[in-house]
């Protein structure tokens, strides 16, 4: 919570921690004129912005300094809608007028599914995540907490909490069979994906164990992306992970988290 009492988000970018409250986001952009969107979208104050200009202009922090994931991260953690792939308005304007003031219904983007909001697969961890955000904070969750995935930043990927319960997240992707790295494109990686989901799996009810010893009050989660290894997998750990009171969420193509 913030000084004020209100519920807010707290994040490290570039070394520097932040601190955010939809109040500030929606006080700070009452009287900004929406810039063109191009791809990345954000709803507030019933105005459509691209989500990089909303993230500058509410933070402070210029955009050459953060990606627009971090902002539609950032954003969909305070409950904002988020959406992408939007096509700009291509009207021709008159030789020397000015470009007119955007109206909330002409930047409007459609829905989006995880893989066009973040680019790439749709089962990469940062997608997963961002799906995962966004879903909690449309059914009423405060997100108090979210992990830069980008940074590989340690700690816990998602804390949230609602009617008087917090749990923590532990998201893992699944694997590519090829490296993301642009230096590397085209490269098949060394280790296949099903065993290397395995690894990522282990990883997962490791962290969320030790969650449950760390914080014995929270509920202790792991988010999945939906795939018939990762289901595989839970099968085989399903007793025990119910022993130890973990829930398993999954997440699918169209960014729907199912929950048990």
């Amino acid at each position: 919570m913030s000084s004020q009492g209100r519920a807010a988000i707290r994040f490290t970018l570039n070394g520097q921690r932040h601190e955010l409250t939809r109040e500030d986001v929606e006080a700070r952009l009452v009287e900004v004129v929406p810039g063109a969107i191009r791809k990345h979208a954000v709803r507030v104050n019933d105005t459509w912005f691209p989500a990089v200009q909303a993230f500058e202009v509410a933070t402070g922090i210029p955009r050459s300094e953060f990606i627009s994931h971090t902002a539609r991260r950032h954003l969909a953690a305070l409950g904002f809608e988020v959406a992408g792939d939007v096509e700009p308005r291509t009207t021709p304007l008159p030789a020397g007028s000015a470009a007119p003031v955007p109206a909330a219904s002409a930047a409007r983007p459609t829905a989006a599914a995880p893989a066009e909001l973040g680019g790439g697969e749709w089962h990469t961890e940062a997608n997963v995540q961002a799906a995962l955000v966004t879903a909690l904070a449309g059914e009423g969750w405060r997100i108090l907490s979210v992990a830069n995935t980008g940074t590989k930043e340690h700690g816990i990927d998602v804390i949230a909490s609602r009617d008087g319960l917090t749990v923590g997240v532990e998201v893992k992707g699944f694997p590519s069979r090829n490296y993301a790295d642009p230096a590397r494109a085209g490269e098949a990686k060394r280790t296949s994906p099903s065993t290397q989901a395995g690894h990522w799996y282990s990883q997962a009810v490791l962290a969320a164990m030790r969650l449950r010893g760390k914080e014995p009050a929270w509920g202790s989660v792991i988010a999945l992306p939906d795939f018939p290894r990762y289901r595989d997998l839970h099968a085989e750990t399903a007793g025990s992970l119910a022993a130890a009171q973990i829930e398993v969420w999954w997440v699918d193509q169209a960014g729907t988290v199912h929950r048990p």
